[in-house]
């Protein structure tokens, strides 16, 4: 996930460097629920494609766009598409926890690959759409290459999560006094858009599902990226050195928050992604 800030802006075209590119309107894709998935496309179709895929309370352009994901992929020749998760940006929000699980996130994601005629791709996620990224290269092995996960630990990091409390938060204003539950929903509250109700949906529909083990690596080559700040930094070089062809990078300076903003990590996965 990515932290806004209302100081962040998109890249000036100042010594060389290219501009963020604008953001094409969103193009929906069905899901198999029927659920509408926005997707923003970047780049020449005959070029090798690159999907980008956010983490929690964020979005497809404030994860990878403003951040110069976008610009740096398309400099280096490649094909970019970025989708909103269900529940997040442009996308449709369901207020059902069934609707939300990770089977069914990893699905949205074929449904794009589909959509677009999309034979093979290579992944990038973050947070949450690392998790994402790792179901789905475990259930797509044939349409996903390899795969960049920043900021994935094992199991579910927000099983502390409080949903009692949240719900409470969303009802009447009641304070969150549980320290983890308050800090996502402060983040989520910040960013313009967001759907708390759905967001806490899908944090239950979650729940009690197949996650990220030491024991369920995907077989591709796998970059993991993690701030040296980050709380799961331990973790995540526990899920790499259990992957067949994993390799870890550690985000210098970074934490959780805010490690999606580091050039340092966006050339770590260009070399990565350039094989």
């Amino acid at each position: 996930m990515l932290r806004h800030n209302a100081k962040l802006r998109p890249a000036a075209d100042t010594m060389g460097v290219m501009p963020n590119p604008d953001a094409p309107p969103p193009r929906a894709v069905v899901a198999a629920d029927g659920t509408k998935i926005a997707t923003y496309e970047w780049g020449e179709p005959s070029g090798s494609t690159v999907l980008l895929v956010h983490g929690f309370a964020s979005s497809a352009l404030g994860n990878w766009n403003l951040t110069g994901w976008v610009r740096d992929l398309l400099r280096a020749g490649f094909h970019v598409i970025a989708i909103d998760q269900r529940g997040h940006g442009a996308s449709d929000k369901p207020h059902h926890p069934e609707q939300y699980s990770m089977g069914i996130l990893a699905d949205d994601v074929l449904s794009v690959l589909d959509t677009f005629l999309l034979d093979e791709v290579q992944y990038v996620g973050y947070s949450l759409g690392a998790r994402v990224g790792w179901k789905s290269a475990r259930e797509f092995p044939d349409r996903i290459t390899r795969a960049v996960l920043g900021g994935i630990p094992d199991g579910d990091p927000l099983t502390r999560f409080k949903l009692d409390e949240a719900r409470r938060f969303i009802a009447d204003g009641t304070p969150v006094e549980d320290q983890l539950t308050a800090a996502y929903v402060q983040m989520a509250a910040g960013i313009p858009g967001n759907d708390l109700t759905a967001l806490i949906a899908l944090v239950e529909g979650m729940r009690d599902g197949e996650q990220p083990t030491v024991e369920n690596a995907p077989s591709q080559p796998l970059l993991f990226a993690t701030g040296s700040e980050d709380r799961i930094l331990e973790k995540s070089r526990t899920l790499c050195a259990a992957s067949p062809d994993g390799t870890f990078f550690e985000i210098p300076g970074r934490n959780h928050f805010n490690a999606p903003t580091s050039r340092q990590f966006r050339e770590a996965a260009l070399q990565f992604l350039a094989g």
